[in-house]
């Protein structure tokens, strides 16, 4: 989706430094492909880093805004990236990132930032024989 809100917009830039401040460079800001869309890509020598950013003026029934992302997110974010490695033919590290972010909504100001580094792991599990026999599991290109 397209940013306009501009709280997203400064939740994302905030994120976004904060990759780099870590030796990260951005590859890409709201990466889509069908109905598929990755906030930010980065990448340093060795792993590549898919991060979700929640942006929030104020914590919501005392949950922090990296506390939104469920597991459905969490599933779209993998489906993602494996079609990202895979269309750019990536061979680093994967990892996935949530950054939560709060900000004042009178000044602009960020009151609060939360980096969760390698959040979750993409999961592995068995797809019943009425879809296809086989497995579903995260692809990611490995030299061999």
């Amino acid at each position: 989706m397209f940013v306009t809100n501009p709280i997203a917009i400064i939740g994302e830039n905030e994120a976004a430094e904060i990759l780099e401040k870590k030796g990260f460079r951005i590859l890409e800001r709201n990466w889509r492909m069908g109905h598929l869309e990755l906030d930010l890509i980065a990448e340093n020598r060795k792993e590549i880093v898919f991060a979700e950013v929640k942006a929030r003026t104020s914590a919501f029934s005392n949950k922090m805004p990296e506390e939104y992302v469920d597991e459905i997110k969490r599933k779209h974010m993998v489906a993602a990236a494996n079609a990202y490695i895979k269309y750019h033919k990536i061979e680093k590290q994967p990892r996935f990132d949530i950054i939560g972010i709060i900000i004042d909504a009178q000044t602009n100001e960020i009151t609060y930032k939360n980096h969760l580094e390698n959040a979750f792991l993409p999961q592995t599990r068995t797809i019943s024989s009425g879809s296809f026999s086989g497995k579903w599991r995260w692809f990611h290109r490995t030299k061999r």
